[in-house]
């Protein structure tokens, strides 16, 4: 679930660099999925079974912070467009 949710990250940072626009996205959205993998390295942690899989959310959490950063980004594009 891991690997193919985060192979749908890079597809979404791209869309979001091309159309230069927030519409769509939701900033909660993408805060509540950051915090979802963090509860998992948590949990990793806490149960003591820290295996190869935190690289992956490590992973994810880089992607998901990207795409929120460019929404950011794009809705300040937006908001200068509107100007």
């Amino acid at each position: 679930m891991l690997i193919l949710f985060g192979l749908s990250w890079p597809f979404n940072i791209a869309k979001s660099l091309r159309s230069r626009t927030a519409k769509g996205k939701s900033i909660y959205f993408e805060m509540v999925i950051i915090v979802g993998y963090l509860c998992g390295i948590a949990g990793k942690i806490v149960g003591h079974n820290v295996t190869y899989v935190v690289a992956f959310y490590i992973i994810d959490i880089a992607m998901v912070s990207t795409d929120l950063a460019l929404t950011f980004r794009n809705r300040a594009l937006d908001r200068a467009a509107e100007r």
